[in-house]
């Protein structure tokens, strides 16, 4: 499990994903997230601008993203 430690109150879903390497690019990351590909709590999430707060879980391709204070 990749741990993201937030710098401000919260991160974008595809910033996360770049900052843990399971994407290349913000367009990548756009594609995985409207093909449904990305999870976020345990549900699909289709917004690449979702925020993420302290205890979120990402999952992506059986990888886990957990964002920490």
């Amino acid at each position: 499990m990749e741990i993201i430690h937030l710098k401000d109150d919260f991160i974008k879903l595809g910033q996360a994903l770049k900052a843990a390497g399971l994407v290349e690019s913000g367009v990548d990351a756009k594609f995985i997230i409207q093909d449904g590909l990305v999870k976020v709590n345990g549900h699909v999430e289709l917004q690449r601008g979702k925020k993420l707060y302290n205890g979120d879980i990402v999952e992506f391709k059986g990888d886990q993203i957990k964002i920490t204070v």
